[in-house]
This record gives C-alpha cells, sequence and structure tokens, in this order.
C-alpha cells in the first residue's frame, strides 16, 4: 500500500540536546494532535526561527509547523528516528483515557499557521494532508486517532479551533476531511483515475479553481478562471470527488482538472 506524496517534508530541525528537542527517542507512536499556533500572520519558518533563537529558555515543542508555503518538521518524526515533543501539559489526564498514555511520549504535535498574510485554503490543504500522511506513516486509523489540543488542554486551550475558525472551518470538518484525504492518498496516483478520452472546449460558468494534478477540492489550486472563459480538455476523469452527487472532473492538457459542473 502506498501514498500519493502531495506535498514535501522539509526538516529543519533544533538543535538537539536542548530544552525544546531533548534528542529522547519514541518507540511507538499512538496519535496524534492537530494543534495551532495561538499567533496569526506567523509562518512556519517564523515559528521554527523562534523555537531555536529560544531552544533552553522552554520545553515546549511540536513536530511539525505548515502554512501555505511550506511543512517544516523541527522535531525528527519521519524523516529521522522519532523523537519526543512537548507539546500538551503532562498533568492533564485526558490523553491518558483516551489513549493509554502521555501525549509527549507517544503523539506526534502539528501545528497549523494562519493569518491574514497566509493563504487560508493552501495551508489547510497541506494541514489536512500532513494529518491524513501521519496517519499512514505511524499506521494510526485516521478516524479515530487524531484528536485538538483543545481536547487534552481544555482548560486553557482552544487550539486548532481558533486557527480553523480564521478561514471559516471547523474541528468537525477537518476530522472528516483528513479521513478523506487518507483514503483518496491511499494507492491512488495521478494516473490512477478512471480516464476517458474526449477532446472538448468547455465554457466556464462562473469563477472556477483549477485544482493540480489531482481531481479534488484537497488538491492545490492551479489557476482561478472567469466565467465565460473557454478551456480545452483532453477527457474526464469519472471517479474524481463527489460533489453533490458529480464526480465528474475533466482534464487539461497540462495534466490539472477542474469540476465539471463549473462548465457547459
Amino acid at each position: 500500500m502506498t501514498f500519493r506524496k502531495k506535498y514535501p517534508i522539509t526538516a529543519k530541525f533544533l538543535t538537539a540536546n536542548s530544552k525544546r528537542r531533548s534528542g529522547a527517542k519514541t518507540n511507538e507512536i499512538k496519535f496524534i494532535v492537530a494543534h495551532d499556533t495561538g499567533n496569526p500572520s506567523s509562518t512556519a519558518k517564523n515559528n521554527v526561527d523562534y523555537y531555536e533563537r529560544t531552544r533552553n529558555d522552554q520545553y515546549a515543542a511540536a513536530h511539525f509547523f505548515v502554512d501555505d508555503k511550506e511543512i517544516l518538521e523541527c522535531i525528527p518524526a519521519v524523516s529521522e528516528d522519532t523523537e519526543k515533543a512537548a507539546h500538551v501539559k503532562r498533568r492533564r489526564v485526558e490523553d491518558n483515557l483516551l489513549y493509554g498514555d502521555d501525549a509527549n511520549d507517544v503523539a506526534i504535535g502539528v501545528e497549523y499557521c494562519f493569518g491574514n498574510n497566509i493563504d487560508a485554503d493552501e495551508a489547510y490543504s497541506k494541514y489536512v494532508w500532513l494529518l491524513a500522511y501521519l496517519c499512514y506513516y505511524f499506521k494510526l486509523n485516521p478516524t479515530i486517532s487524531i484528536v485538538g489540543h483543545f481536547i487534552l488542554d481544555y482548560h486553557d486551550r482552544t487550539d486548532p479551533i481558533f486557527g480553523l475558525a480564521h478561514s471559516g472551518r471547523d474541528y468537525g470538518n477537518l476530522l472528516k476531511d483528513v479521513a478523506q484525504e487518507y483514503y483518496e492518498c491511499i494507492n491512488k496516483g495521478t494516473s490512477d483515475y478512471n480516464f476517458v478520452e474526449e477532446k472538448a472546449i468547455k465554457t466556464v460558468r462562473t469563477r472556477l479553481n483549477i485544482r493540480k494534478q489531482m481531481p479534488s477540492v484537497k488538491a492545490s489550486i492551479s489557476k482561478t478562471v472567469n466565467a465565460g472563459t473557454e478551456l480545452e480538455v483532453l477527457g474526464y476523469a469519472t471517479d474524481g470527488q463527489s460533489i453533490s452527487g458529480n464526480s465528474k472532473w475533466y482534464k487539461l492538457s497540462n495534466g490539472d482538472y477542474f469540476w465539471s459542473g463549473g462548465v457547459y
């Protein structure tokens, strides 16, 4: 079983043997904690750089930071042997009740970056994909193995609800989107869709997003075209993401897709 690698993961590790990165290894990952930075407009790089500057000032850390531009891994999780990170308060008991252990010992922490200077759609797509990929990598069930930080530290944390709300999204739909992403990315490469060759010219009904290499709204937006634009297609995939019961997506010559309901 393979998993579609839609985005690169860049290792930008904190200095080892510091407070934020102790270097302690973990032999088992039982779940994933979804966080947001709580700091609007701070990018993944901003956060990792801050962690590095303050590496001996605090213990708090996370394995990943995700924004619209990149996925940064600052505590080893998938690029090297997995290490522990302190991303949930140890005095809480919710992680033990739900998963039988402390999050800081057996969970991966993923931080979502948001703000007016960050493309929310791109950041969300990367965040969802990474959470799904981590479930695949660590052999976890995507429907039960992700938990919001606000559930574990419910007294004083609101993430990732706070960050998701910035773009009108919510935690419940995040979990659904991750599960859908997981199953779409398993054994489903860009050439694996049921494709029907049929060259034609299609006219856009209203503003329409063209998606990169995949017939799904989870794919990154390649560009947006206006109503009246004519698009020359090679054919269509019959088994793209279903929208309002319609799973037909047209394919352009560069491999990008758009939903058939947006044209006539």
